[in-house]
């Protein structure tokens, strides 16, 4: 008999009937565990549509400049694809537009959060030992669900009473924030059957992730044509359709989230069943057999490194390219959305510098692209502590194989893939806006050129998860909101005319103002240096301290 069926059973005997006791145990160590990510990511997403509803009542005060910005955003393709469809012309409806990504990264959160605490866990050996204990064989699951689902809703209800104070519809705001919810519990139940399916976390992120992508495609293909696309009754083949067809600060279709409730109703059921059918730690899908003998570039650290980070990589950089033709595609509209609104060509100035509003544009654009870069890149360095406390650094430390050798193989894909993702994301939005100008020779070296200077901003938030993982590897996960903070600041800082040293303290205001402003070379290399001397100090720390064992 297997370690996981004596576990699994031990637990059914020890509470026959009962398949979900010891589930409030859980969700509070699930609680504990997230205490400072969960309410993060929480409250950001949260402030979010407020904060667009302060701009847009600030930046487009009448009803004719609502309705000239309306005019571009309800019919322009890409912003119809990127942000979905636009339900009225007051500031709410206007909001709701702008934060139309929102319940995609809302789904891809929650529907992480479920696989890191229930197949992740699985994977590290810790949901075994847990077996051991008087534990139901669906309270892991159950906890896990419990836990997104209600942070789904505590988002929509923040959401929903920002927006309300803010002065908008009362019913449009709650609308806003169930769509959001909706999305996180959805693809919360979308993650507990993904968990069940694989051995392996990264397969079941990838089949969570898939799923999201599919349901995105299918909205972004409903909408992107407008009110007379006829394509718009795919909207009701995803679940991110029904959040637009709810129509929030429209015509509001509540019965919609009945299609909601249904759908993660039959997910929970089916992800709870599965999970009765199968043991600790293995997957309903067989795994496929991999080689007899490895190759040989897996003999060493880097080797090794590579086969953790490609496959993360490549999908980044699809994600940077896809961005990256949205950016160029959407770009000719600019003048059109700035043009006699004194306002917002301040703002533009102030995220892209005192250049041309087309410059401007691509220069905020840049940022927002470096943001991502690092998002990704505190990722890529956060994998030598998922690989440390999941027990798989050690057999590679226990070699000939020392720390800061094995730590400077992952940290040269945290460092050089968002370097890719840049470059592919320049390069795409360059070459897009070339193609639809006439004149890609200018304008994609430009942009590739602006993109690569966000590379010391991002090099210097990734420094600081290296800081974290060796000196602090309890606060590692800190860093996530310690990039929450930065991204704050540097997307809503000038808005919202925050102190200067406060939008100081993101690495990314001191980047150069490209395209359309000269280049600095002082800034940049002082965020190099500084990046250095934490990434220096966090691998020394490493090299230094005791391995945290599970």
């Amino acid at each position: 008999m297997s370690a996981g069926k004596g576990a699994g059973r031990r637990a059914d005997r020890a509470a026959p009937g009962h398949a979900l006791v010891g589930t409030g145990a859980l969700i509070r160590l699930i609680l504990r565990r997230d205490r400072f990510i969960l309410p993060i990511w929480v409250l950001l997403i949260a402030v979010m549509p407020a904060t667009f509803v302060s701009s847009f009542r600030e930046l487009y005060p009448t009803d004719a400049d609502r309705l000239r910005w309306a005019a571009t955003s309800g019919t322009n393709p890409t912003f119809l694809a990127l942000y979905g469809p636009l339900h009225g012309t007051d500031v709410g409806a206007l909001a709701a537009q702008r934060a139309g990504f929102l319940p995609v990264i809302v789904g891809l959160i929650c529907a992480f959060t479920v696989i890191r605490h229930t197949r992740a866990e699985e994977e590290a050996g810790r949901r075994e030992l847990l077996g051991a204990t008087v534990l139901g064989r669906g309270a892991p699951l159950a906890a896990a669900l419990a836990v997104a689902m209600a942070a789904s809703l505590a988002l929509g209800a923040l959401t929903a009473a920002g927006m309300i104070a803010q002065d908008v519809s009362v019913a449009g705001a709650v609308a806003f924030g169930l769509q959001l919810a909706m999305a996180g519990c959805v693809f919360a139940a979308v993650a507990g059957v993904a968990a069940q399916l694989t051995e392996g976390s990264r397969a079941a992120r990838g089949i969570a992730t898939a799923v999201l992508g599919a349901a995105f495609v299918v909205r972004m293909a409903a909408d992107v044509g407008g009110q007379g696309n006829g394509l718009q009754w795919l909207s009701w083949l995803s679940p991110l359709g029904w959040g637009t067809r709810l129509a929030p600060f429209g015509d509001e279709r509540w019965w919609v989230l009945l299609l909601g409730a249904a759908l993660t109703a039959v997910l929970v059921a089916a992800a709870g069943t599965l999970s009765g059918r199968r043991d600790v730690a293995a997957g309903i899908l067989p795994p496929t057999l991999g080689a007899a003998e490895a190759p040989a570039y897996l003999s060493g650290p880097v080797g090794l490194a590579w086969r953790l980070h490609s496959r993360p990589l490549y999908g980044w950089l699809a994600g940077f390219a896809a961005l990256g033709v949205v950016y160029g595609g959407v770009a000719d509209g600019a003048d059109d959305l700035v043009k006699d609104n004194p306002d917002l060509e301040e703002i533009m100035a102030r995220l892209g510098g005192q250049t041309s509003i087309l410059d401007a544009y691509f220069a905020s654009s840049m940022t927002i692209v470096g943001l991502i870069a690092a998002g990704y890149a505190v990722s890529a360095a956060l994998r030598m502590r998922a690989e440390e406390t999941s027990l798989h650094a050690e057999p590679v430390l226990a070699t000939a194989v020392g720390r800061v050798r094995w730590s400077c193989a992952h940290l040269l894909f945290a460092l050089l893939g968002p370097a890719l993702g840049l470059a592919v994301a320049g390069a795409a939005t360059g070459l897009t806006h070339g193609l639809i100008s006439g004149d890609a020779g200018d304008w994609l070296p430009r942009i590739t050129g602006a993109a690569m200077a966000q590379l010391p901003a991002v090099w210097l938030v990734t420094a600081v998860a290296v800081a974290l993982f060796g000196l602090a590897p309890r606060l590692t996960g800190a860093i996530w909101g310690v990039f929450g903070a930065v991204a704050l600041i540097t997307l809503f800082g000038p808005a919202l005319r925050l102190n200067q040293w406060v939008q100081d303290v993101s690495p990314f205001t001191h980047i150069p103002k490209l395209p359309g402003n000269e280049v600095s070379a002082a800034p940049l290399v002082w965020l190099a240096a500084i990046a250095a001397v934490a990434a220096a100090a966090g691998l020394g720390g490493f090299r230094r301290r005791d391995l945290s064992l599970g």
